[in-house]
């Protein structure tokens, strides 16, 4: 009442409008000794008649009755509403107390697994969201509720195994414990972290009076921050467009190439004309030779005519005067002839023999 919604720790829950709606949840120490008053509003949708109920919760301490041993059960068969029903919870709590025979134990808190992020279940097999029981007792956990914490139970459950729990036939009949999410809280063996908070005045220090800027400010010129702005790094792209234009026209490898190339074809001219005002020996291989065959002497290779800076180095296989030429009869109609030619090659005499083939 008062307010736009519910207390932050009560939830409402209503599968359908034709079931039950059920309120519930747990206060917290702020909420002790203020009376919440629940104003309910329900109309009626076939004569639309309106009716107004208020639910008055009273919230009382419990540290007149601890409960310093805690443990959290999480039901997968239960959905939060059927779990809430006075039955079932009697059911479910007588079944907590066989095992752990206390003098007192009561609920604590009871949550549907989708508040602490589970998944919608699917809607086959009549499957169930799961809720979380948090019970309350005075005397310190049972034998059975401790084989969970063993290093057996801790490893299976660690390979989504079902753990070997001594007590479980006691829940199976009505209720299906996932036993790898049970937790047990001591609360007698937990430090306190709570730190008093030392709270101030709330009044900052005393800086003075707020002198706010007088109207006659002086105006600023900047016409020189401009101009530093944009000459500077203008000048600098200048200088670098500068020295790259000059590289790259002034000094390529190209020119400097050409001009190589013309001073090897110049000496390499002057030394031609030199070699022909030389008079030097003619080597033994240009000297007269005989003719295998009629012992004729055949005229050397070099004579006065020739051009010597035009001719190569090796002469070409074509019948010129210092060639032997000799016929050979091969088959019916078919002559070879063989050709004999003399030459040096690096100063070494060398004779080939060429064959060419003539049809008659």
């Amino acid at each position: 009442m008062g307010y736009p919604d519910r207390p932050g720790w009560l939830r409402y829950i209503q599968r359908t409008p034709y079931s039950d709606g059920v309120l519930y949840g747990s206060p917290t120490i702020e909420n002790v000794g203020k009376p919440t008053i629940i104003e309910i509003t329900a109309y009626n949708r076939r004569t639309f008649e309106t009716a107004r109920h208020n639910l008055i919760i009273n919230i009382m301490s419990a540290e007149d009755f601890p409960l310093p041993y805690q443990a959290e059960f999480f039901i997968k068969n239960m959905n939060v509403e059927e779990m809430l029903a006075s039955e079932v919870l009697g059911d479910f709590l007588g079944a907590v107390k066989n095992v752990w025979q206390p003098e007192r134990l009561n609920a604590i808190n009871i949550t549907s697994a989708l508040d602490r992020g589970g998944r919608v279940p699917l809607p086959i097999n009549d499957m169930k969201e799961g809720v979380y029981v948090m019970v309350g007792a005075d005397v310190p956990f049972s034998s059975c509720l401790r084989e969970v914490e063993n290093p057996q139970n801790q490893l299976r459950c660690s390979q989504e195994m079902e753990p070997v729990i001594t007590c479980d036939k006691k829940f199976r009949t009505q209720f299906h414990i996932d036993w790898c999410k049970i937790s047990l809280v001591d609360n007698t063996k937990q430090v306190s972290t709570y730190q008093e908070v030392i709270r101030g005045e709330g009044i900052l220090p005393d800086g003075g009076e707020y002198k706010p800027p007088s109207d006659t400010l002086k105006s600023r010129d900047y016409y020189s921050d401009f101009l530093i702005t944009l000459a500077v790094p203008s000048a600098i792209a200048l200088v670098l467009f500068l020295i790259l234009a000059y590289i790259m026209c002034c000094r390529r490898e190209g020119v400097l190439q050409l001009v190589h190339h013309s001073a090897i074809q110049k000496s390499t001219k002057e030394l031609r004309d030199m070699s022909k005002n030389r008079e030097i020996a003619w080597p033994l291989s240009t000297l007269p030779v005989f003719h295998p065959v009629t012992g004729e002497i055949v005229p050397p290779l070099h004579t006065d005519s020739y051009d010597n800076t035009s001719m190569p180095l090796m002469q070409t296989q074509q019948n010129l005067p210092h060639q032997t030429q000799i016929p050979q009869q091969q088959t019916a109609g078919e002559f070879r002839m063989t050709t004999f030619q003399r030459f040096e090659v690096n100063g070494i005499p060398e004779e080939r023999k060429l064959t060419e083939a003539m049809n008659l």
